[in-house]
């Protein structure tokens, strides 16, 4: 059992808001997944020739003033970095691949949780609460995010094993429920090329969707793909720098509720995280039918 939530804002004065709103649908989501939260926030995005990296540093102490001195004698490109904790955003105009591979040789301890020109990225382990309040998510701001509280039942609780997942550019997926094939996904995609950094059956659904979005699919054809290759119990939460998107399997055991109105849609595994929202009484809602794609644009 874990807890989901999304929420796109339609009106850009809210954006300003989308962390204080969010904050209390992830609190609110903490019986359903008390072990480890996590969020990714799409902000403005950076110019074509830059990307931002979420980076995470654990319980490992990191002098990123020393960080980002080595990445600017390595590259030219100019590169800034914004710290948060034991969490930072590196936006550079290097190339992102070269980035990830000089932080495997010089800086192994620092994990590369996303890339992109729009997406940051936050987990930890510990009561969503907490984590929260570490990482100031009542102060971010942006267009839209998907966040994630979990109760671990098939893997451990690591800040790896934690939701969001990643793959590709801009692309985030969270999970409440259960794969069965999380293996059989894995042997067909690893002769491709395709890394896993965890034995968690989310990553195994992201990374298949990342794959199909890069064979030419657009997000919604991915997820129709899924529906013959993943099988299991599972509601789907994901974002693109210019999407939401919600689907439930065939038998829709997992709970899930959608409101919107003019200003927001909001989402969560239950009605509770939605109670505080801004005129949630004249919200539309419902709950999203079995093996039907919903999605949202900026």
């Amino acid at each position: 059992m874990c807890g989901i939530v999304g929420l796109l804002v339609k009106n850009k004065a809210l954006r300003s808001q989308l962390g204080a709103l969010m904050v209390p649908m992830l609190t609110g989501m903490t019986e359903r997944g008390p072990d480890s939260a996590g969020l990714a926030v799409y902000t403005e995005p950076v110019s074509d020739d830059k990307h931002k990296l979420s980076l995470y540093s654990g319980e490992h102490a990191v002098d990123w003033s020393a960080l980002l001195a080595g990445l600017r004698e390595e590259f030219s490109a100019h590169s800034a970095i914004a710290i948060n904790g034991n969490h930072a955003v590196l936006t550079s105009a290097a190339d992102p691949d070269r980035l990830i591979d000089w932080f495997a040789r010089h800086a192994s301890t620092v994990a590369v949780l996303s890339v992109g020109h729009a997406i940051d990225l936050y987990k930890d382990v510990g009561a969503p609460a907490d984590i929260a309040r570490r990482y100031r998510f009542n102060t971010l701001s942006g267009t839209h995010l998907v966040g994630h509280t979990r109760m671990a039942t098939e893997s451990a609780v690591t800040p790896a094993h934690a939701h969001p997942f990643t793959a590709g550019r801009d692309f985030c997926l969270v999970h409440n429920g259960s794969l069965s094939n999380p293996h059989l996904v894995r042997k067909h995609l690893e002769p491709l090329g395709i890394e896993f950094e965890t034995d968690n059956d989310t990553e195994a659904a992201c990374r298949f969707f990342e794959w199909r979005l890069r064979e030419g699919d657009d997000l919604e054809s991915a997820v129709q793909r899924g529906f013959s290759e993943l099988d299991g119990f599972y509601t789907f939460l994901m974002g693109t720098d210019k999407e939401l998107l919600i689907v439930r399997d065939a038998f829709a055991c997992k709970p899930a509720i959608v409101a919107e109105t003019d200003d927001y849609v909001a989402i969560a595994s239950e009605f509770r995280s939605l109670a505080h929202l801004p005129h949630i009484a004249h919200a539309t809602l419902f709950e999203p039918k079995p093996e039907e794609i919903y999605s949202w644009r900026i």
